[in-house]
């Protein structure tokens, strides 16, 4: 008996030793539980304490007129926001005719060096301009910018020097840059009453190039990067333009919007987090927007700072077999064209007089301009050049070509700065009704609302937040692939989604063979595409 109440004393010592430990475990695993952080747990204690300078505006762009402000011209840093004024010294340097849209940047190795956010250019190879562009929008590729920087300016500090006149020039009184990117620097300061400015110079300097300021994604060496603007195409009306974040400044983002009649161009800086951010902006826009104008523009063009100053005329080389230099050396001077290459050069024309797109078929645009002539500037020439020369200058001077017709209301027109234009010119329905003629070879069709839709099957490109986003996207797709559109019927669709009416881009006149034919070309091309159904 005693063996067995010894037996039993000692089960009774294992179950009480079990029941110990699983009641320790459980406490084990219990505090555990406790101790480990929610997702937005972690999030609120990475962010505590961070409470970065706060600044806001809302800008009335058809009048000028402030509709909210908070702490608008106390200075903060721009980040990435500076990427801007990148885009805005390049848009310029394409419109002076030094670059086209697929000439070639070379890649230096100090670009190539830059921290993230970066596509990742290699030292030694070459980016067009126009990847250059969608880069810097979706991406906000440092890299990328300094690439820029190096091949405007020779160097990033000249090149800042360069941003910082120019900010000036258009009214950004109280912003300084020191460098393309928004990379920290605790010089390089500015407000959000003057980033507001940016967003509406840039518009109305460069109306023809805004469409990318609408790119959703752009593919690079095989990898796709979405745009780091989580407005757009989520918040009715909104159509660009930047976001930018470093510790030092928190969450920016420069946003234009249009509804109906009313546009409106908003800051925020110093968001804790991006959600926050964006939270805060769509706060504004929907606050805001029924306070705003839908009269015809009465606010002045934003100043604009002279073209920039003549200049030899300068090739891009290609960078193959080529030194790069070091971090810190500027990139060394494109090779000159020779004496007899100068050409008078229009906008929308090449070198070598190929279509750049932006043609009299491009779409119609607030600006009544005539076509920009660029004259290019020459070094005494040799000697057989010298005598061709003298000889065509004793023949008779050809008849001047008659003035080109000057919009009403632009009695005075400069090159490159709009006018005081017809409410007519300005309204979006202005633009969306109008024919817009694709540039390609031969007859060009006429975009529709109301197609034939001969064929069975359709392919779609998109769906933008704008009729003219959707126009240009069809008018680029054509441009891209030539003949394997050439018979389509292009097309725009308005559709209602998520609240808000979206404009679908489409060719008509395919069969299902044909239209999966014409994507993958169209795909090639870094375009959207999908084969539809009529």
């Amino acid at each position: 008996m005693a063996t067995i109440n010894g037996a039993g004393q000692a089960v009774k010592n294992r179950s009480a030793m079990g029941l110990a430990a699983g009641f320790a475990a459980a406490v084990a695993v219990l505090t555990t539980t406790l101790a480990a952080p929610t997702t937005a747990e972690a999030r609120q204690r990475r962010y505590a304490g961070y409470a970065p300078a706060y600044s806001a505006i809302v800008i009335d762009a058809k009048t000028g007129q402030t509709l909210h402000a908070e702490a608008a011209d106390a200075q903060r840093f721009p980040a990435s926001v500076t990427k801007v004024m990148t885009l805005y010294l390049l848009f310029e340097q394409i419109e002076a005719g030094r670059f086209t849209l697929q000439s070639p940047l070379r890649v230096s190795a100090e670009a190539a060096a830059q921290p993230p956010s970066k596509v990742g250019v290699r030292a030694g190879s070459t980016i067009t301009v126009e990847e250059a562009i969608r880069a810097l929008v979706t991406k906000s590729a440092n890299d990328v910018a300094v690439v820029v920087a190096e091949n405007i300016s020779g160097t990033e500090e000249a090149f800042g020097q360069l941003m910082t006149r120019r900010a000036r020039a258009i009214g950004m009184s109280r912003t300084t840059f020191r460098n393309a990117s928004g990379l920290p620097d605790a010089e390089q300061m500015t407000t959000a009453r003057d980033l507001a400015t940016l967003g509406r110079a840039i518009q109305d300097h460069f109306p023809r190039y805004w469409r990318y300021f609408q790119t959703y994604s752009f593919a690079y060496r095989g990898v796709n990067h979405r745009n780091h603007n989580r407005l757009l195409g989520r918040v009715e009306g909104v159509d660009g333009i930047k976001t930018g974040y470093t510790r030092a400044s928190g969450f920016n983002l420069l946003t234009s919007a249009r509804r109906g009649d009313r546009q409106i161009v908003a800051v925020v800086m110093g968001g804790r987090t991006g959600g926050a951010r964006d939270a805060r902006m769509r706060q504004l826009v929907e606050t805001v927007f029924p306070r705003a104008y839908a009269g015809a523009r009465t606010a002045p063009v934003i100043a604009r700072a002279a073209d920039p100053a003549p200049r030899q005329p300068q090739r891009i080389a290609v960078a193959a077999q080529v030194a790069v230099p070091g971090r810190g050396q500027p990139v060394a001077a494109p090779a000159p064209i020779t004496p007899m290459a100068a050409a008078v050069i229009t906008a929308g024309q090449t070198r070598g007089g190929a279509s750049t797109g932006a043609s009299a078929a491009a779409p119609v645009t607030a600006s009544a301009q005539p076509h920009r002539q660029i004259i290019q500037a020459e070094t005494a020439p040799p000697p057989a050049a010298a005598a061709m020369l003298a000889t065509a200058a004793s023949r008779p001077a050809p008849a001047p070509a008659p003035a080109p017709a000057v919009a009403p209301g632009n009695p005075n027109p400069r090159p490159g700065v709009l006018g005081t234009i017809n409410n007519s010119q300005l309204t979006t329905a202005s633009v969306a009704t109008r024919p817009v003629q694709m540039a390609s070879p031969g007859t060009a069709p006429v975009a529709e609302t109301a197609p034939r839709r001969r064929g069975e099957w359709s392919i779609q490109l998109g769906a933008f937040p704008t009729e003219s986003a959707a126009q240009e996207t069809l008018q680029e797709a054509r441009e891209a692939t030539g003949r394997q559109l050439g018979a389509a019927d292009p097309y725009t669709e308005k559709v209602e989604a998520r609240g808000m009416t979206l404009v679908r881009a489409r060719f008509a006149g395919f069969d299902r063979s044909a239209a999966d034919a014409a994507c993958r070309a169209l795909k090639s091309k870094d375009f959207d595409c999908i084969p539809v159904r009529n």
